[in-house]
């Protein structure tokens, strides 16, 4: 036999991001509509004004002296700035920070494939961090290191532009390329 499942299913109260109707606990408010000067009248009178049309009162603005009220459908409202939320949303670019390594001694058939890499990230958009990695005594080959990030700026010349120059990082030498393109 099954024994009963003793959860119990609370309902919980969404909070609204706004006082509607009878929350409101100002005595008086603004009233803004459109097309007419703002009003200062007391609460109940506006909740009736707002029930006439079928509508709700809508606390916008509590920290004001009296708190100003629009009358207007709340849950049209809510649906209206969560759209204006995600096309904000939708226009702002988010920066990627690609990485492409390279050691010191890094032959012209790789550092041409890693080239190909790079053209394709700056062309999508990506920023493009490059670095030479010097393992154990490679460390003394810090000009060849230079001279090959500098090679690869100047082969992505038209593609981005240097935000970094070269600069060495305990055992790395790094160098920052910026799209030229926004995506």
């Amino acid at each position: 036999m099954r024994r009963p499942n003793n959860r119990r299913f609370v309902k919980r109260e969404v909070t609204a991001l706004h006082k509607i109707n009878d929350k409101i606990i100002a005595r008086q408010i603004r009233l803004v509509r459109e097309g007419q000067e703002p009003t200062v009248m007391t609460t109940s009178d506006a909740i009736k004004l707002a029930d006439t049309e079928d509508l709700d009162l809508v606390e916008i603005s509590p920290k004001a002296d009296p708190p100003v009220c629009k009358i207007l459908d709340y849950k049209k409202f809510l649906y209206n700035q969560k759209k204006k939320q995600k096309e904000m949303n939708a226009k702002q670019s988010k920066v990627v920070l690609k990485e492409i390594r390279f050691g010191p001694n890094t032959d012209d058939h790789d550092f041409e494939f890693k080239l190909a890499h790079a053209k394709k990230f700056l062309d999508e958009g990506n920023k493009v961090k490059a670095f030479v990695f010097f393992r154990g005594r490679t460390i003394v080959f810090k000009d060849r290191g230079e001279i090959l990030l500098l090679r690869l700026a100047q082969e992505l010349e038209e593609y981005g532009i240097i935000e970094q120059m070269p600069k060495l990082e305990g055992k790395r030498m790094i160098m920052m390329i910026n799209s030229k393109k926004k995506k």
